[in-house]
């Protein structure tokens, strides 16, 4: 298929179910956006900041209550019937927007791009930013809500899926900022090209990025930056996002300190004093890396892409404890499987399993797609939480490397390292766990390290069994499952997408039975955290079982 025009919708795919962004009830009073200033100043940048971590400190779980809580300064002046509907990739948008229309700020936006594929957001080439709507008072004032709808219609993840270096045929909405304290704050996104987007609120001192992030059931929650992001390449622009510098102009200026009319100007990407491509070439002179072939040192020393963010963020300054950046690293990998976990309970409570499988998987070419696959498949999840997993298990074989040769850099609090990681990894798998109701009514509970062993049998395909789903490979387990026997067939032949652990999922061409069957599977990588640990799995390169 040729390069496929796509205006983002409301019913946008997986990670956009929801029908409309910010609503009022019948009746209610139109509020209006007034501009009252042409640029955004550092001083408004850092107030975006501000707005950002103030919400996420606020504790809040859901996007209708971040807006309504006490970590929304402006929440006063919102009518209390007012309802803030986003999902992730939305959030970051309807949040930069909502704070220009309380200090009176300019906004633009793309509103249409292309790409290559039926599916954009899984593109394996970059999308193209086609046209931008500039936000422009006309006279009346700029309606808040309709807007705010209008910006949750139009945008999406794959709305982010731009080479950052590509400024035809219009600028994008972001810009690539170099790894450094400044450039990377609160109000920076971070696009995963697995299709999930995070906003910053937070930089710790010892060089931590915070971030939260909304879901498709209107749950925010939190995190940090770390290797479940993957690594991209330039042309996916996975990574670091931020707003780029815009002006309006040939607006005029009312008497109430209003401007009317104008057009927005953006920056241009050679205009922007912290405009990088470092996060996807590297950091050495005359890097020509991309995405995983990027080298970085800090200090002379040679660092992967999260260890240099979190060095250059820190200013050299965070010491690193093993036991410590474990726990982190664990909690983050729990926060992708309550992710999934709310992705398959959306399928089980739309009863999709109950349905007739369909008679071919959807692909990303297919010239018909399926809406419902696209809501409640988690192939691009699952492919996500195994590359967490694995590389997790290579910087921790690379971490108890250095403890053997008595690396400086590291630090240990107390006893043997050893047993501290084993204590903390019991301690946090027990600490994760997932409960799920099998088909015969009967809760089935799931440690994290019950789920790091079923990697590559967790069934992404939502037609199949909440056993396949969660799996279960074991008759004992099974043995409540429903499917039948082409659901059987249809879960064999997809074991060779279950392994995969590409760096950026990319959506699979569409696949009827018999062509799935054919395909050789992959073997899968060993990855046993635990046996780590222990010392009886090999270190390092993940090896073959």
């Amino acid at each position: 298929m040729g390069w496929k025009t796509a205006i983002a919708r409301a019913t946008v795919l997986a990670l956009g179910l929801l029908a409309f962004g910010v609503s009022l009830p019948a009746g209610a009073q139109p509020l209006n956006w007034r501009i009252t200033k042409t640029e955004w100043s550092a001083a408004d940048e850092k107030g975006f900041g501000e707005f950002v971590r103030s919400i996420a400190l606020s504790g809040c779980t859901t996007t209708i209550q971040c807006m309504r809580g006490p970590g929304n300064p402006y929440r006063a002046s919102d009518p209390g019937t007012l309802e803030f509907h986003a999902d992730c990739a939305k959030w970051v948008y309807m949040l930069r927007a909502y704070y220009a229309s309380k200090h009176g700020l300019p906004f633009s936006y793309v509103d249409k791009i292309s790409g290559e594929g039926a599916d954009l957001r899984f593109t394996a080439t970059s999308n193209l930013a086609l046209a931008r709507h500039d936000l422009v008072d006309r006279g009346a004032g700029i309606p808040i809500v309709a807007t705010l709808n209008a910006i949750h219609n139009q945008v999406w993840s794959a709305t982010y899926r731009m080479d950052p270096a590509a400024q035809a045929p219009v600028l994008q909405d972001f810009y690539s900022p170099k790894i450094q304290p400044g450039s990377i704050r609160a109000g920076t996104a971070i696009y995963d090209i697995n299709g999930h987007v995070v906003v910053v609120y937070d930089v710790t001192e010892d060089g931590r990025i915070l971030y939260m992030d909304a879901h498709p059931d209107e749950s925010v929650s939190r995190s940090s930056y770390g290797p479940q992001f993957g690594q991209s390449s330039a042309q996916l622009g996975g990574g670091f996002k931020n707003f780029r510098p815009m002006k309006l102009v040939g607006a005029v200026q009312q008497k109430d300190g209003s401007y009317l009319g104008g057009h927005v100007v953006l920056a241009r990407n050679e205009e922007i004093a912290d405009y990088s491509l470092e996060q996807y070439r590297g950091n050495a002179p005359g890097a020509k890396g991309d995405g995983a072939d990027a080298h970085f040192t800090y200090n002379n020393t040679a660092l992967g892409l999260f260890e240099y963010a979190r060095a250059a963020m820190s200013g050299g300054e965070f010491t690193f404890n093993p036991a410590y950046e474990l726990q982190v690293s664990l909690k983050s990998l729990c926060h992708d499987v309550r992710e999934r976990a709310m992705h398959v309970n959306m399928a089980v409570e739309a009863r999709i399993a109950e349905k007739q499988q369909p008679a071919a998987l959807p692909g990303g070419g297919a010239a018909s797609g399926s809406a419902e696959w696209d809501a409640y498949a988690t192939l691009p999840a699952d492919e996500r939480l195994r590359n967490s997993f694995a590389q997790l298990y290579r910087d921790l074989s690379g971490t108890i490397a250095l403890w053997q040769q008595h690396d400086l850099r590291l630090v240990q609090d107390r006893g043997s390292l050893q047993e501290h990681l084993q204590q903390i990894y019991a301690q946090e798998s027990q600490a994760c766990t997932i409960t799920y109701t099998n088909s015969d009514h009967k809760a089935v509970t799931l440690t994290l390290d019950d789920l790091s062993s079923r990697l590559f049998s967790l069934d992404f395909d939502p037609y199949h069994c909440v056993e396949r789903r969660w799996g279960a490979t074991s008759e004992a387990e099974l043995a409540s499952c429903k499917d039948d026997a082409i659901k059987t067939r249809w879960y064999k032949a997809e074991q060779t997408l279950r392994n995969q652990m590409a760096a950026g999922y990319v959506a699979p061409p569409a696949l009827s039975l018999a062509e799935a069957e054919k395909a050789p599977p992959d073997v899968p990588v060993a990855i046993n955290v635990r046996a780590l640990i222990a010392g009886t799995a090999k270190p390092a390169g993940l090896a073959q079982p």
